[in-house]
C-alpha cells in the first residue's frame, strides 16, 4: 500500500497485495486434469500430515521462519527509507533526493518479474529457496559492501554520492521485492490449508518490524543527541552504532541465516515428475499476454488511468513534508519515533473503515475522504511555515510534537479511508478465474500512482524555489556555482519563495481539479456491469 509518513518521502513500506496467479489458461483439457489430481494430493498428504495437529501447534516453526524471513525483508526497507532523512542533514539538493527516491520503485514494479519467480528454478533445491537464497546471499554481501563504503559514499568532499548510493540501494530494494515474491510464495505450502491465513499475519507484523529495525530504531541509536540524553551517562560526538556498524551487523545475520535456510530448511515437494508443473506456472509467456489482456479493457484501462493521476494532488505533502521540517530544524530521530504512537490506528483504521466499504459502491468513501487528505496537505505547508518560529534554544516544546501527531494521525484517516476503499473495489470487480493477477496488477498500477508524483515532486522544489543574494552586490543564486561566488563576496544566499509552498499550492487545485472532473467519473465505474470487468482472453 502506499505509506506516507514523516520518516520517508515514499512508499518505503508497502503492505502486500494479493498473492498472484501466474497462470493463465490451460493448452488442453487432460492437462487441467493432471493439475488438479497433483493439487488433491498434496492437499489429502497434507490433510494426513497435519490431521493430529491441533491448530497451530504443529507448524510454529514453520511459522517463526515466516515471520524472520519477513522481518529480513523489512530491514532494508526500512534502512533505504532512513537515508533521505540521512542525506536531508547533509545539505544535499532536492533533484538529488528526487533521484534517490527511485530506490523505492521496485516494490511497485515486481510484476513485471514475478511470473519468472514463479515458473524458473531448480526442482531439486526447491520452487521457493532457488530464488529466495541467492537473493538473500546478495542482499548480505550488498550490506556489507555499504559498511565498507558508505562512510566514504556519504562524506566525500563535493558532498554525499548521491548516484551511487541510488545504485546500491536500488538492487538493495530490488533483491528485497524478488525475495517477497519467493516468500510470498513458500508461506502457501509451507503452511498447511487450515493455517495458511497466518501467512498474511506473519507478513504484516514480520515486514513491520523489519522496518521499524532499520529506520525508527537506527535512526534513534545513530542520533548523538538521542543516546545522550537518553540512553548515556556522560555525552559521546557520536550515536551508539554508525550506518557502517549497523548494515555490517545486518549484512553478516543475513549470509548466516540464509546458510542455515539453505542447509537444513527442506521445501515440501509431494509432486513428482509431470504433476510438479502446475497450472500456475504452464508459462511465463502467457502471464504477460494473460497482464496485457486484462489491461485491454475499456473499464480497466480507464481505472488504471485514474489510479495512475488520482494522488498528484497529495504529492507534495507526502513526498516533501519531513524533510522540510527537518530543514527547519526537527530532528531526524524525533520524526522517525513519531512513526511509533501510529502503529495501534494503522492497525485498527483497516478494520473499522471496511465497515464502511464492505458495501457494492466503496469508492463513495474514496472520493468523500479525497478533499480532506487535500486540506491536511495545505495544513502541513502551514505547519512547516510555523516551526522555525517555534524553536528555542536547539528544541521544540512538547505542545509542537502534539500538533504533529494529531496532524499525522489526521492524515493517516484520510490515507487508509481511500487505501482501504481502493482494495475493497479491486476485489470486488476482480476476475475470480484470475483474481490474483487482477488484483496484483490493479495494485501495481496503484502503488505507481504514489511513485511517479512523489519522485517529480522532490524534482520541482529546487527549481521552483527563488533566493537572491544579500550583501555581496552583482551575485546572484540561482545556481549553485552562483550561490558559491555570492558566498565567496561575503553575502549570503536567502530564500525568498520556498517551492514547497508553490507546489503545496498547485498540488491541491491540480488535486482540488481532479476530484471534481475525474473523481465523479471514478464514483461512475461502480455502476458497470460485472461482464464489463470480466476477462474474454481466458473464456
Amino acid at each position: 500500500m502506499e505509506h506516507s509518513d514523516f520518516t520517508t518521502h515514499k512508499n518505503g513500506r508497502q503492505r502486500k497485495v494479493a498473492v498472484m496467479d501466474t497462470g493463465g489458461t490451460s493448452s488442453s483439457e487432460p492437462d487441467v486434469e493432471d493439475d488438479t489430481e497433483s493439487l488433491i494430493k498434496v492437499l489429502n498428504f497434507e490433510d494426513r500430515r497435519h490431521r493430529n495437529r491441533p491448530g497451530i501447534r504443529g507448524q510454529l516453526g514453520n511459522v517463526a521462519l515466516l515471520l524472520f524471513l519477513y522481518v529480513l525483508q523489512g530491514i532494508p526497507l526500512g534502512l533505504a527509507g532512513s537515508i533521505p532523512l540521512i542525506l536531508q542533514s547533509k545539505s544535499v539538493s532536492y533533484k538529488d533526493q528526487a533521484f534517490f527516491s527511485f530506490v523505492f520503485w521496485p516494490f511497485s514494479l515486481k510484476l513485471l518479474w514475478a511470473p519468472l519467480v514463479d515458473a524458473l528454478y531448480f526442482s531439486r533445491f526447491g520452487r521457493r529457496k532457488s530464488w529466495l537464497v541467492p537473493t538473500q546471499y546478495l542482499l548480505g554481501l550488498f550490506m556489507l559492501y555499504l559498511s565498507v563504503t558508505v562512510n566514504s559514499l556519504m562524506q566525500s568532499e563535493g558532498g554525499p554520492k548521491v548516484l551511487t548510493l541510488t545504485a546500491v540501494f536500488f538492487m538493495l530494494a530490488f533483491l528485497a521485492a524478488t525475495q517477497d515474491i519467493a516468500v510470498d510464495g513458500w508461506a502457501l505450502t509451507m503452511l498447511s490449508r487450515e493455517n495458511v491465513g497466518y501467512a498474511s499475519t506473519c507478513n504484516s507484523v514480520g515486514q513491520t518490524a523489519g522496518y521499524f529495525l532499520g529506520n525508527v530504531l537506527f535512526l534513534a541509536l545513530e542520533s548523538a543527541d538521542f543516546c545522550n540524553k537518553y540512553l548515556r551517562v556522560e555525552p559521546q560526538d557520536t550515536g551508539i552504532v554508525t550506518l557502517s556498524e549497523f548494515l555490517f551487523f545486518w549484512g553478516i545475520v543475513f549470509l548466516i541465516s540464509t546458510t542455515l535456510v539453505a542447509v537444513m530448511k527442506r521445501e515440501n515437494e509431494h509432486v513428482k515428475g509431470k504433476q510438479r508443473v502446475h497450472k500456475e506456472t504452464q508459462g511465463v509467456m502467457e502471464t504477460y499476454k494473460l497482464l496485457f489482456s486484462i489491461i485491454k479493457m475499456p473499464t480497466v484501462f480507464t481505472f488504471c488511468s485514474l489510479l495512475l493521476t488520482a494522488k498528484i494532488g497529495f504529492s507534495a505533502a507526502d513526498a516533501v513534508t519531513g524533510l522540510k521540517l527537518m530543514e527547519a530544524g526537527v530532528p531526524k530521530e524525533q520524526l522517525a519515533l513519531l512513526a511509533v504512537p501510529m502503529v495501534p490506528l494503522q492497525i485498527l483504521l483497516p478494520v473499522i473503515i471496511s465497515k464502511y466499504t464492505a458495501g457494492p459502491r466503496p469508492l463513495d468513501i474514496f472520493y468523500k475522504a479525497f478533499p480532506f487528505r487535500l486540506l491536511i496537505g495545505l495544513g502541513y505547508a502551514l505547519l512547516v511555515w510555523w516551526t522555525p518560529s517555534l524553536k528555542h534554544e536547539g528544541a521544540f516544546p512538547v505542545y509542537y510534537y502534539a500538533i504533529v501527531l494529531l496532524s499525522y494521525a489526521l492524515h493517516q484517516v484520510a490515507l487508509y479511508s481511500m487505501y482501504v476503499a481502493c482494495m475493497a473495489f479491486h476485489a470486488k470487480v476482480s476476475d475470480p478465474l484470475i483474481g490474483g493477477t487482477y488484483m496484483t496488477l490493479l495494485n501495481t498500477v496503484t502503488n505507481l500512482g504514489g511513485n511517479w508524483p512523489s519522485t517529480l515532486a522532490l524534482w520541482m522544489v529546487d527549481p521552483l524555489t527563488f533566493k537572491e543574494c544579500q550583501g555581496a552586490v552583482g551575485q546572484s543564486c540561482g545556481s549553485p556555482e552562483g550561490a558559491g561566488l555570492c558566498v565567496k563576496e561575503g553575502g549570503v544566499c536567502v530564500t525568498t519563495l520556498d517551492g514547497y509552498y508553490v507546489e503545496s499550492v498547485v498540488c491541491v487545485v491540480i488535486g482540488l481539479a481532479w476530484w471534481v472532473w475525474f473523481g465523479k467519473k471514478m464514483r461512475r465505474l461502480q455502476d458497470q456491469k460485472p461482464a464489463a470487468w470480466k476477462c474474454r482472453a481466458i473464456r
